[in-house]
């Protein structure tokens, strides 16, 4: 009896009898051969049907299935230069498990954004698709390594939140059982709470924006991981940046190699960013490089993507941008004592136009000020009470930093526009399927 095996371990079966199964992806037919492209999830073969090796009435079979016809396939497998894996399956026989209703509506041909965004639940079964999907996979695995591995406890930080982090001008409301709810857009505040009771932590879960933006970094719905480590300062928070994120990117590279080129991602941009260390500029230098492309632009405004773009331009790996006017930052950021008119805060800049993927610095840890910048925030006070609980019972210094998974993503495998570096994206007017 045959057996069964993933397509992606069928190196191990060179001339062994097999079953797989999976789905018809496409077919071409030569006299007395029919070719078959199987795919599982795990990678894609091509079975080939010789009219003397099988019935007649199954080799006509054959010639007439359509796209994404599930099938049950047994053969011998035998080794294939020419073959993208290396290998290809001699046919024996071919068990049609199911037939599709209606002709597969995704073809071999273009389609416009809109129309694939519709069909995304069929969409991720195409070969691309596949390959970003199993990065994200890899990428998601090697962020909870590095933490577990590190002596960081995971924390899940909760979905509806009574106040925002940052204002709730761009969040999601809720009702709440009739009190004011936001669904949250990030989980730092309560991972500072958790760093004062553990130590070193990190939460990972899907965080919300309700921005009304359309620009290619942007979703609705995206996930975030966010470490919190007390008694750390700016530079201890840039080195943990710094020395995570070389490690995901070595991690992806190891495990991952076939997918990314698949995607026709040029590994000499990741290798470089791989190694430590990356380049660290003030807020004021990257200023004077953006101004040297865009002399219109004025110091002490936040940056945007392009001049994020213009910042990565200048180096093989991300850039490490510190210390912004603090008059733009969150209100939990603490200020530079050096410079009380900057943040102790730093962003990590993706280059080749990827821009953000992480952002953080050090929080502020003095009651009386955190108090004043709520006031200033006109944020609620009494929704804060028991963040400012952590500063009344042993307050100490402590920084972390949250890492978008969709754009890491979209850098790491060189995808252009973030919706397709999450299953199913949600978008300013994206809530299907």
């Amino acid at each position: 009896m045959e057996t069964r095996v993933w397509i992606e371990d069928i190196a191990k079966h060179d001339d062994q009898d097999v079953e797989l199964r999976g789905w018809l992806t496409n077919k071409r037919s030569s006299g007395k051969l029919h070719f078959l492209q199987l795919r599982d999830g795990t990678g894609i073969i091509q079975c080939v049907v010789f009219k003397g090796d099988v019935t007649p009435e199954l080799f006509t079979r054959c010639d007439h299935l359509a796209q994404e016809t599930a099938l049950v396939v047994r053969g011998h497998v035998k080794k294939d230069p020419r073959s993208p894996i290396g290998f290809e399956l001699q046919v024996k026989d071919v068990e049609v498990a199911a037939e599709p209703t209606a002709e597969f509506p995704i073809g071999n041909k273009d389609h416009g954004v809109a129309f694939l965004m519709d069909q995304r639940h069929l969409w991720l079964r195409s070969r691309k698709q596949v390959a970003t999907l199993r990065v994200r996979a890899a990428i998601v695995t090697a962020v909870r390594e590095y933490f577990d591995s590190n002596g960081f406890t995971l924390m899940d930080a909760p979905i509806f939140t009574p106040a925002a982090c940052e204002g709730t001008t761009n969040l999601f409301h809720v009702d709440y059982h009739g009190t004011d709810a936001y669904l949250t857009q990030s989980g730092q505040l309560y991972a500072e709470a958790g760093a004062m009771a553990l130590g070193k932590v990190y939460c990972f879960g899907p965080t919300f924006r309700a921005e009304k933006s359309k620009t290619r970094r942007h979703l609705s719905e995206f996930w975030m991981v966010e470490p919190e480590v007390a008694w750390m300062d700016l530079a201890g928070d840039m080195d943990l940046a710094e020395d995570f994120l070389t490690f995901v990117v070595r991690r992806v590279l190891e495990r991952r190699r076939p997918e990314l080129l698949v995607l026709e991602r040029d590994l000499s941009k990741l290798e470089a960013a791989a190694t430590k260390p990356y380049p660290r500029i003030s807020y004021d230098e990257a200023v004077e490089v953006i101004r040297k492309r865009k002399p219109d632009f004025p110091p002490g405004e936040d940056f945007g993507a392009e001049e994020e773009t213009i910042l990565g331009e200048g180096y093989d790996r991300p850039v490490i941008v510190h210390r912004y006017p603090h008059a733009i930052k969150a209100f939990y950021m603490k200020r530079d004592p050096a410079q009380p008119d900057r943040a102790l805060n730093m962003d990590v800049l993706a280059p080749e136009g990827f821009g953000e993927i992480i952002g953080g610095g050090q929080r502020e840890d003095d009651l009386g000020v955190l108090e004043a910048a709520l006031d200033k925030h006109g944020l609620p006070k009494a929704s804060f009470e028991w963040y400012l609980d952590l500063r009344r019972y042993g307050t100490v210094p402590h920084s972390g930093f949250g890492l978008g998974i969709e754009r890491t993503v979209a850098w790491i495998t060189g995808t252009h526009h973030v919706r397709e570096c999450i299953p199913f994206p949600r978008m300013l007017e994206r809530l299907t399927p």
